[in-house]
């Protein structure tokens, strides 16, 4: 800069006085500090969804289920839904977009993955999903429509076609 230049800079602020920053934490300047800070938020973001979707689930509600003598098949309708929609989940006329396999998971770590799986299907507004439950001693097959019913985002669920995880797998039908 050009010495007249600089002399008419001091000239303009003569008399200024420098303001203090009192009120507003600086962003981190760093890339890494920038990533680790929304990386924690988004954390933060993750566990409340977590934790609103298992607002839903209570291990204490026993809604009555249509658990035929006939075929043993687990089935539900939401109040207000068409007959149909059974009907074609057990034909398996929808196919699931996404799986969930639950082998090998205690009942809370599965109420955690279901509540997941929900919270993914919403934002990807899928349809229909699939939750494989296994065989095991049937504590998780005997749960997981408990906790199902109680989602206001399912419509139906029924126990799965052959070709979708047969009497190990429950297909789920939800709002988009």
């Amino acid at each position: 800069m050009k010495t007249d230049d600089i002399a008419l800079f001091h000239e303009a602020v003569k008399g200024a006085k420098p303001l203090t920053q009192d009120t507003h934490a600086p962003e981190p300047t760093s890339g890494l500090q920038k990533k680790t800070l929304q990386a924690k938020r988004q954390t933060v973001r993750d566990v409340r969804e977590t934790e609103d979707a298992l607002f839903f689930f209570s291990d204490e509600y026993e809604p009555l289920l249509d658990e035929s003598a006939v075929d043993g098949k687990v089935r539900y309708l939401r109040a207000g839904e068409d007959s149909h929609l059974l009907k074609r989940l057990r034909r398996g006329d929808y196919e699931p977009e996404l799986f969930l396999d639950l082998h090998g998971l205690t009942r809370k770590m599965a109420k955690l993955e279901i509540a997941s799986l929900l919270l993914a299907a919403e934002r990807e507004h899928i349809r229909c999903i699939s939750i494989m439950t296994g065989y095991g001693t049937f504590t998780l097959k005997r749960q997981i429509p408990r906790w199902l019913v109680q989602h206001p985002r399912v419509r139906a669920l029924h126990q799965a076609p052959r070709e979708w995880g047969g009497n190990a797998a429950i297909l789920v039908l939800l709002d988009t």
